[in-house]
């Protein structure tokens, strides 16, 4: 892959992310006339700046450094990129207009335990962490990928308390999610257990 295919990919993702952007915004305006509240501003805006970052990161990485296309990391980085978006996609489509990249929750509203959520409570985390790991190494961007997975981690820990206390405090989501694992499916642990 060239780096002009590989910037192209970035600038894709970059795009997508702004779609995205809109339907959380459009989402949100939804749940707000169902009185929904949200919880976790402040981090947020770090998380739009390490999103932001990881593209950034990865192509500044790969045009000052001069990282290669290395075809046995590379192509396995991209299906493993493309896998993530599509768990993305599959988790969003199964929120429906409840997804948001934003913790905006509905009180009284029952959690949802369709698609993915089925069988883990954060397919869309699980995808971030994927993604924030693939995308950078289709191109060899190795710092771009540690440097994002540390923070991203640090990150998701801080979203994903404030996430889950306010679904607990607000919806059904102990009742609903109780046996259900974090980031694996549940029904794998047991096999393994």
């Amino acid at each position: 892959m060239s780096t002009h295919w590989y910037l192209a990919l970035l600038i894709a993702v970059a795009l997508e992310r702004l779609f995205e952007m809109r339907l959380s915004d459009r989402n949100a305006k939804l749940a707000f006339a169902q009185g929904g509240l949200e919880f976790g501003q402040r981090h947020f805006i770090f998380m739009k700046g390490l999103h932001t970052a990881l593209l950034l990161g990865a192509a500044l990485e790969v045009l000052l450094l001069h990282r290669p296309f290395i075809p046995e990391l590379g192509f396995p980085m991209l299906g493993l990129a493309l896998a993530a978006q599509s768990l993305r996609y599959w988790a969003v489509s199964s929120l429906g207009t409840r997804w948001n990249v934003r913790v905006i929750v509905i009180p009284g509203a029952p959690a949802i335990r369709r698609g993915p959520y089925q069988y883990m409570r954060h397919p869309n985390y699980v995808a971030v962490v994927l993604e924030g790991i693939a995308l950078p190494l289709i191109h060899s961007a190795w710092i771009t990928a540690c440097v994002f997975s540390v923070l991203n981690a640090g990150l998701l820990w801080i979203r994903i308390s404030c996430e889950e206390r306010s679904l607990r405090e607000h919806t059904n989501y102990d009742e609903s999610f109780g046996t259900i694992h974090r980031f694996w499916p549940r029904q794998e642990i047991e096999e393994l257990e």
